[in-house]
């Protein structure tokens, strides 16, 4: 073996590797820069980003998280472009080839995670709802609390908190009682045939009329739905603002106060299948031949 053939080629190799390490210095500086470059303007894309987002959307995760995205996409943009400048060019080839591997892997393997995202950032956007709207969605009625990326919160009103997958709200109806700004409440009811309808009808919407909770400028109706075996059936409706009134209270004083008036005037309201009429009886009896 000739040693010094082998210290030779070694020689040459290191040479070799220095003089082309010594033409590299500009461009592994030129594309130190760039990656700087690039960190300091996915700074300033990230922070562009959030400020453009929270004018028109109120969900921090979306602004955030589309912050962060921005910030990688640049950053991203910095390291290919770096690598370019380097003649890594297989390299960056490789690497745009794994993320498109790994991102479909992460696609199947988070089927559900991706739709719920995706779903998150299409109420983000198109904002079917709110926080502090009063919402009922997939069998659940309640105030929105939060619009997360993946769900959103509802407060029940029952000292309970509701977590519905962003998917579900995205895909299936939604029932919005405050996108208008007041709310409708219907009270159904029935009176007696031997009572006067009209005096019935006007006595009921000046009793829930009168009500501090009732919106102003709009009126309270009355229309009667139906002969039964016992009474006339009506059903009574008038709006409230739901983000000062609740809902169940304010149909419970509209019931007091139609009760009260119909007492008042001596108005029966039949109740159930077997409620005996006193006046049907009274006048049933006096009304018959001697």
């Amino acid at each position: 073996m000739d040693h010094a053939k082998i210290i030779a080629l070694l020689y040459n190799e290191l040479t070799a590797w220095a003089r082309y390490g010594v033409r590299l210095i500009p461009r592994f500086a030129l594309a130190v820069l760039i990656l700087t470059s690039a960190i300091m303007v996915s700074r300033w894309v990230s922070r562009w980003v959030c400020a453009g987002l929270t004018r028109i959307s109120n969900n921090q995760s979306l602004v955030a998280l589309s912050g962060s995205v921005a910030r990688v996409v640049v950053m991203a943009m910095g390291v290919f472009i770096a690598l370019g400048v380097l003649g890594l060019e297989k390299t960056v080839t490789s690497l745009l080839a794994g993320a498109g591997v790994l991102a479909l892997a992460v696609g199947f393997a988070f089927q559900d995670l991706t739709t719920n995202f995706i779903s998150g950032t299409m109420i983000a956007l198109a904002r079917p709802i709110q926080v502090g709207d009063t919402i009922e969605t997939n069998g659940f009625t309640g105030k929105v609390l939060n619009v997360r990326i993946r769900s959103v919160l509802l407060d029940n009103g029952q000292g309970q908190t509701v977590e519905i997958p962003s998917k579900d709200v995205f895909q299936k109806p939604i029932i919005n009682h405050s996108r208008n700004g007041l709310r409708r409440i219907e009270v159904v009811a029935g009176v007696s045939y031997l009572d006067d309808l009209e005096v019935a009808k006007r006595v009921a919407q000046e009793a829930v009329q009168a009500l501090p909770f009732v919106a102003n400028g709009r009126s309270v109706d009355l229309n009667y739905r139906g002969f039964t075996v016992e009474n006339i059936q009506f059903a009574l409706w008038f709006w409230i603002d739901p983000s000062t009134t609740n809902a169940a209270a304010a149909q419970s004083e509209a019931i007091i106060a139609i009760h009260n008036a119909f007492n008042q005037h001596q108005i029966l309201i039949v109740f159930a299948g077997h409620t005996f009429d006193l006046k049907q009886k009274l006048f049933g009896e006096t009304a018959k031949p001697d």
